[in-house]
């Protein structure tokens, strides 16, 4: 999966999570967790973006793991949703599934920038 690829997807991401929070239930809980929810899920997209114009390879490694941390805490907003009974379980599976794939290829990603910057190092 290349860059653009890998924007498109983030931003995919984002767009599904908004859809799914305005089809909810307008209360207290789901207005305070949804909007959680929309803040990581963005952000998950905009430090990607910002991540690839990272002005160094430290810079890039920061970045990403911020990526990381978001697209695990969108993960973490969805769980409460579904446990806590305020959305529907079907509805939150794909979310739920792109979110943890997302963090896997960001750890990955954080995974081996690492490497390399150690590597580069010796």
């Amino acid at each position: 999966m290349d860059k653009t690829e890998l924007k498109r997807r983030t931003q995919r991401f984002a767009i599904d999570i908004i859809k799914f929070v305005e089809a909810l239930p307008s209360n207290r809980s789901t207005n305070v967790l949804s909007n959680q929810l929309i803040r990581c899920s963005t952000s998950v997209g905009a430090n990607y973006r910002s991540a690839c114009k990272g002005k160094s390879t430290a810079d890039f490694i920061n970045k990403i793991v911020i990526v990381e941390e978001e697209a695990d805490e969108s993960i973490y907003w969805l769980e409460l949703l579904e446990e806590a009974g305020l959305a529907d379980s079907a509805r939150i599976y794909p979310l739920k599934k792109e979110a943890n794939e997302l963090t896997a290829i960001f750890t990955a990603i954080g995974k081996t920038a690492k490497s390399n910057q150690q590597n580069n190092k010796l």
